[in-house]
């Protein structure tokens, strides 16, 4: 993958894409951990959000950039 993407004549850097395809990815599990239940055995919630997205964005990063 390139390291910039010209997205609208503007260069951005493919991390960044991978940032927003990451969140979008962690809305979705988010809402479907939430939906399940699985909430309730979790100690802190906010805490186990914020570590997925950074799971997720991590495991995007390696998939592209191995």
């Amino acid at each position: 993958m390139p390291r910039e993407v010209a997205v609208l004549d503007a260069y951005v850097p493919a991390i960044v894409l991978m940032f927003i395809a990451g969140a979008v990815l962690t809305w979705v599990l988010d809402r479907a951990i939430a939906y399940t239940g699985l909430y309730r055995v979790v100690w802190h919630p906010n805490l186990f959000r914020a570590s997925l997205l950074v799971c997720v964005c991590g495991a995007l990063g390696l998939a592209v950039y191995r």
